[in-house]
């Protein structure tokens, strides 16, 4: 294992996925999901996700619709979300909720992304 804190990315676009590990390798272990139901098993298997970052807009399974699930069964992670469009009012509920504590425009801050991921994991 690593000492680093393990997080997930879940975004259906391959290149996302690789820039957003490339970022954040050096300060987090990160784990990549291509879909909604990918992350959904990854979080099944993996008990040291500290926090989890979802695309907002993806086939079959939303951001929120994605989140929702797994805040379900692991209320315990944190989870931000990440959209290349501006804060709808579905994203605006889910942070009143409580199911997302940050949203992100595409393209972020990422130093203000690692940051708000720091805040979050411990670290």
């Amino acid at each position: 294992m690593t000492d680093k804190p393990t997080i997930l990315y879940v975004d259906d676009e391959p290149v996302n996925l690789q820039i957003f590990e490339l970022n954040f390798r050096n300060r987090f272990h990160v784990l990549t999901a291509e879909s909604g139901l990918k992350g959904l098993e990854i979080l099944k298997i993996r008990h040291d996700i500290k926090a989890v970052v979802s695309d907002m807009r993806m086939p079959g399974m939303n951001g929120i619709e994605f989140i929702r699930t797994a805040k379900k069964h692991y209320p315990h992670i944190t989870f931000f979300i990440l959209t290349g469009f501006e804060i709808t009012d579905e994203i605006r509920m889910a942070m009143k909720e409580g199911l997302v504590i940050q949203y992100f425009k595409k393209p972020c801050n990422l130093p203000e992304m690692e940051e708000s991921i720091l805040m979050v994991t411990g670290e």
